[in-house]
């Protein structure tokens, strides 16, 4: 049975906030959540422990949230599987209903969300807002594709037998998110898997939880039966391994790091467990001599900083033929060096913080590497307002062998290089493990064309840089990922296929 959408709740647990000032902008209070949401109830740890949330802008604590572990993980599992089969039971049109309720309290909250975002994640307000846009996208697709998860039939190869085909839901699924979009994550994965019949149990990143737990409360004042969407918060790794050991969780959906997705997909072989992921991107950025320096100077910055550099999809190497490579260049440093630098709730800011220290420590690494292997550093220095930003940087002229060009960057770096051939650029873009994106900018066809189908990336976007979206299948080729979030084949992802043959005698 659906339960009725809930606007109230006869008990409440109180948000254990930290005083940040900006929560004061909340339009609905009830939004800020610090406890997990488990078998329709919220749950903190038995110990009471919490881990805080902070404002990475200025390191202000924003709240205190319940670090909860493995023996909750194992509850809400529970919790999951016995809720399986009423949900998989219900019409398609009913869990299309209920995603579609779920959109609209997004879209009417969507100034909140927004804010918890920037406060808990540090991106620029109006990019928070953007991700909000984007996550609700998936849950209204979702809900239309619910509808057409249909039998096939199959034109039979045997006398006396009718054949058909039908996508059964998987059962329960893991849904393991990163910090870098924590909305819109939690959202491509969910909406895919309540859609096709699976119930869920999410782990968002201990950066960034609040925006997973809005959701969460969303999600209940929908009206999502109990045990159907779960969410536990706290350590990563004793949270993820329960998951991924526990033989009623069906599929394993992960978006992190390359390294991290390797323990994942380990830890999940052993129970033959349905495992998709997005992983580490290291795009190319290639630029002809016959482009337009104008429009790709705006691609080129539009591609690499992007939620400060924080992002799978950033152009992290940017190649430029040789005849256009000074010009853009200068070009592309000028613009670079205007960008605004600040934290995420100043209307004026372009970039803001980096999500820890660690990023910092690594992309600095970067760049004291290039330059060490000479490298040129086209941008000034600048004065910093906190300790987790860093300034806009370009380097020109980076060799190959500097780690920049062979390592991901999760910052706002970026590394030109000249390249003199379309074979030669080809063979340099694709010489890395990596295979998320690739960027081509030329009006040239033919070699848009060519470039589009030589280059080894699961996304290859031409003379832009915005392509994805609920539609389009997202994911990469080599150890970029397994599988495809998005589109029909997302939901697919959740599904298993099952063959009939029935006897006509």
């Amino acid at each position: 049975m659906i339960a009725p959408a809930r606007t109230e709740r006869l008990a409440r647990h109180p948000a254990r906030v930290a005083g940040h000032a900006a929560l004061s902008r909340l339009a609905d209070a009830r939004l800020l959540r610090t406890l997990s949401y488990i078998d329709g109830k919220w749950t903190c740890a038995p110990d009471g422990r919490t881990f805080t949330v902070s404002d990475p802008a200025d390191g202000t604590p924003v709240a205190e949230v319940a670090a909860l572990g493995a023996a909750e993980a194992t509850r809400s599992v529970g919790a999951a599987h016995r809720a399986f089969l009423p949900w998989r039971g219900l019409l398609p049109q009913q869990r299309a209903t209920l995603l579609r309720r779920w959109h609209a309290l997004i879209e009417d909250a969507a100034e909140d969300l927004a804010l918890l975002i920037t406060l808990e994640q540090g991106k620029p307000l109006a990019e928070s807002r953007g991700e909000i846009a984007y996550a609700a996208s998936f849950i209204a697709y979702y809900a239309e594709e619910a509808l057409r998860v249909n039998v096939e039939g199959v034109t039979s190869h045997l006398p006396g037998a009718q054949m058909s085909l039908s996508r059964e839901p998987v059962g329960v699924a893991a849904l393991l998110t990163p910090w870098n979009f924590p909305a819109a994550m939690l959202t491509r994965k969910a909406a895919a898997a309540l859609a096709a019949g699976c119930t869920i149990v999410a782990h968002p990143s201990s950066h960034t939880p609040l925006s997973a737990l809005a959701l969460a409360e969303l999600a209940e004042r929908a009206g999502f039966p109990a045990g159907v969407f779960n969410l536990v918060t706290g350590e990563p790794a004793p949270i993820a391994e329960t998951f991924c050991a526990d033989v009623r969780v069906r599929a394993v959906s992960f978006t992190g790091s390359t390294p991290v997705g390797r323990i994942v997909a380990h830890n999940a072989a052993s129970g033959i467990k349905r495992v998709v992921m997005e992983l580490g991107g290291h795009a190319p950025l290639i630029v002809f001599d016959d482009a337009d320096i104008e429009r790709a100077v705006e691609i080129a910055l539009d591609a690499k900083f992007a939620t400060s550099g924080q992002d799978c999809l950033a152009a992290n190497r940017i190649y430029v033929q040789r005849g256009l490579y000074p010009r853009f260049c200068a070009a592309f440093a000028a613009r670079v060096a205007a960008l605004r630098l600040g934290p995420g709730l100043d209307p004026q800011t372009e970039i803001g913080p980096l999500m820890h220290a660690g990023a910092v420590a690594k992309a600095q690494a970067q760049i004291d590497d290039a330059l060490q292997r000479g490298a040129r550093r086209l941008t000034p220095e600048r004065a910093l307002p906190g300790p987790l930003f860093l300034a806009p940087t370009v380097l020109a002229d980076v060799p190959e062998q500097a780690l920049i060009m062979r390592e991901e960057t999760f910052a706002p770096v970026a590394a030109l290089a000249p390249f003199d051939t379309e074979g030669e650029v080809i063979a340099r873009a694709n010489a890395t493990e990596y295979g998320l994106v690739a960027y081509v900018v030329t009006p040239d066809g033919a070699r848009a064309a060519r470039m589009a189908q030589a280059l080894d990336y699961g996304m290859v976007a031409v003379n832009r840089v915005k392509i994805t979206g609920a539609p389009i299948p997202f994911g990469g080729m080599k150890q970029s990922g397994l599988g495809r979030e998005g589109s029909r084949h997302g939901l697919e992802a959740f599904t298993d296929l099952k063959y009939v043959c029935l006897d006509l005698g």
